[in-house]
């Protein structure tokens, strides 16, 4: 989510119905911000608990984790034109409810499609939600240092919502139950929606242009729609028809979107961006990244809990080093890349992310807590940390300033939606590696495969981004140039 500092409209039209102070306007659009990071990690701990009580299957269990994630890719894009066009309060407000009823739903949830169907709205919600607290945050705080404490706060929070998760979500399914770790939202988000309704004040850019509903509505429906063909894969094998369809529909449906995208006026993925080197090779790249790691959590959570007997809590203890190092990495990047450049950091933490998950690969049912989880996890997320902020950066070095927003989402989108193509994927790696045993030593042999299966995926990112990813002084320069073509083209009409 970091990438989107770059997405936020500095020059709004506000308006000022109630004078708030400015640290309780930060501290709202900031804990917007913390739900929507904690909610992509916090169910991870409780799924094992999840399929106890709802009677999910394997397959059914990674949807608690993908029905939030594809409707948040697969809407962000939208939710930040509508703030633009509708007002990033009103939207804001609107994301929040969304959010905080669908928490109230999941965790009354009394069959598995209810949770599913619940987790889906939530994903909406953050979409909606998500691009609104920065741009709340950069029009009330005056450009400058005061701006830039305000951003560091955000993004700080952001990186402690995604650390808190599994800490978070250990607690309440230990001490509580599980339905805790979505109805701790119910009162959080009541509070701050209280808190925003009285003290945020109304902004928007209001240039006219519609919104792009059909194609949100169509990427999300073909990546919904391709990763249930894929999960399918694991009871019905490849050829089958119930494995066939879904993924020829869900392909339809992307051929669809990039049809509408190349017709409609004001697209919510312009296409001709792509055009450009480092807006395509970084999505690429953040795409098979986000395969690989998305699926770390929720594999090492299962590993913790099925095979070496955690806790929900302990479970969520002994990743938080692991949450740690995403921020470690995170902080270094902008240093290293100073130096190294940023091609070289994000192959860097790429391939430190592969090491990570080649170790991972070889764990046993029977393993001491120091080589089974905590130093393999640290290694896959200090190397993602490092890999995402410098993707991030050449992506947005490519782009006029006017094109920074929409090549922000772009990146932030591409990640989520590799990553929940990608746990698609490897949890059909891993029930093909489990075979028909249930025992621990089977279910290792599953992750283990799976495991390997992203170390793989992420050696052949970092070739990617070593032979594609230009220099970021040759993506400065582009960027320079379209800006300068676009002047000159101004001064002529």
């Amino acid at each position: 989510m970091t990438s989107m500092l770059e997405a936020a409209d500095t020059t709004p039209h506000i308006s000022r119905r109630t004078a708030a102070p400015t640290w309780l306007v930060v501290a709202l659009a900031c804990a917007g911000q913390f739900l929507v990071v904690l909610d992509v990690s916090v169910v991870n701990v409780a799924l094992p608990s999840m399929r106890t009580g709802l009677g999910l299957t394997p397959s059914g269990l990674q949807w608690v984790v993908n029905a939030y994630a594809i409707a948040f890719a697969g809407f962000m894009l939208l939710g930040g034109r509508a703030g633009d066009l509708y007002g990033r309060k009103r939207m804001f407000l609107v994301g929040l409810g969304l959010f905080t009823l669908a928490s109230l739903g999941g965790g009354l949830a009394q069959e598995g499609w209810q949770l599913l169907l619940a987790r889906a709205v939530q994903g909406l919600g953050a979409a909606v939600l998500a691009p609104s607290t920065l741009t709340l945050l950069t029009s009330a705080v005056p450009e400058g240092a005061a701006r830039a404490r305000a951003i560091a706060t955000w993004t700080a929070v952001g990186a402690g919502g995604g650390a808190a998760g599994g800490l978070v979500g250990g607690v309440l399914v230990d001490v509580l139950d599980w339905r805790w770790v979505l109805l701790i939202n119910v009162p959080v988000g009541a509070l701050v929606l209280a808190g925003s309704v009285v003290w945020l004040s109304e902004s928007r850019a209001g240039d006219g242009r519609r919104l792009d509903l059909p194609g949100a509505l169509l990427v999300t429906a073909g990546l919904a729609t391709l990763a249930y063909g894929i999960s399918q894969t694991e009871a019905a094998g490849w050829t089958a028809p119930a494995t066939l369809l879904p993924l020829l529909a869900g392909l339809l449906l992307i051929g669809l979107f990039l049809l509408v995208e190349a017709r409609t006026a004001a697209p919510l993925m312009p296409l001709g961006l792509l055009r450009l080197r480092s807006v395509a090779s970084a999505n690429a790249a953040m795409f098979l990244s986000g395969s690989a790691m998305f699926c770390m959590w929720y594999f090492m959570t299962l590993y913790a809990q099925n095979v070496l007997g955690y806790s929900p809590l302990e479970a969520g203890l002994a990743l938080v080093p692991s949450s740690l190092s995403v921020v470690v990495g995170s902080k270094a990047a902008p240093h290293l890349m100073r130096t190294a450049g940023a091609r070289t950091v994000a192959a860097l933490g790429t391939l430190v992310a592969a090491a990570g998950f080649g170790w991972q690969s070889t764990m046993s049912a029977h393993e001491a807590y120091l080589t089974a989880i905590m130093i393999p996890g640290m290694l896959m997320m200090l190397g993602a940390g490092l890999a995402a902020t410098p993707l991030a950066a050449l992506a947005t070095s490519g782009a006029a300033p006017g094109e920074a927003g929409v090549v922000s989402g772009l990146v932030n989108t591409s990640r989520t939606m590799g990553g929940s193509l990608g746990l698609a994927v490897m949890s059909t790696v891993a029930a093909a590696g489990t075979g028909s045993g249930h025992g621990p030593e089977a279910l290792t042999d599953g992750y283990a495969l799976a495991f390997r299966a992203s170390t793989a995926v992420l050696l052949g990112g970092a070739v990617v981004m070593l032979l594609w990813l230009p220099r970021q002084k040759a993506a400065t320069a582009t960027a320079a140039a379209r800006a300068a073509g676009r002047d000159s083209a101004t001064s002529r009409g």
